[in-house]
């Protein structure tokens, strides 16, 4: 009596089934990092002349668009520090990027604007920004962008890069 030996792919939910995880997920996790990881890296190299890093340019922008804001408010609106942006503004201030003014009524606030050195940036900022932007919409229609935006949303939804981001983009919803 002969076997004969017959081998089936199992369908992708019978691989779910049988392993408890489905490829597709790991794929999209390393497509959310791939992607991340190429904005970054342009950006990065086309900060590099301005001696700057992407977190000390998302401040900046910050900052162009909201000053006079508190430490802590900067934090709750940038995406690129998880803690207390400290550091990052340190770095700014020393390189008169950044001032620090005292408040009227408390002088124990602190508030951060740019300097006229900082704000001479912002236009090769904007330019940088607007072509990492391009990145994105250059490949995707419209209703992909939409359809990304949401799912990222829920996906951050209760964390505090999604809080940072509602903040920051609140307008936008």
């Amino acid at each position: 009596m002969t076997h004969s030996s017959v081998t089936t792919e199992l369908p992708p939910s019978a691989a779910r089934t049988a392993t408890g995880h489905d490829p597709t997920d790991s794929e999209l996790r390393y497509l959310l990092l791939a992607a991340q990881r190429e904005g970054a890296r342009q950006m990065t190299g086309q900060l590099r002349p301005l001696n700057l890093t992407p977190a000390q340019a998302e401040i900046l922008l910050v900052l162009a668009e909201r000053a006079p804001l508190t430490l802590a408010e900067v934090g709750r609106l940038i995406v690129c520090e998880s803690g207390s942006p400290s550091r990052i503004v340190d770095t700014l201030t020393k390189r008169s990027l950044v001032d620090r003014e005292p408040g009227q009524v408390d002088r124990r606030v602190v508030y951060l604007r740019l300097t006229p050195r900082g704000e001479a940036l912002l236009p090769a900022l904007r330019d940088i920004d607007a072509q990492t932007d391009a990145m994105v919409t250059g490949h995707l229609t419209r209703e992909e962008q939409e359809i990304m935006t949401r799912g990222l949303r829920q996906m951050l939804d209760g964390t505090p890069s999604g809080a940072a981001l509602a903040a920051r983009f609140a307008h936008r919803k």
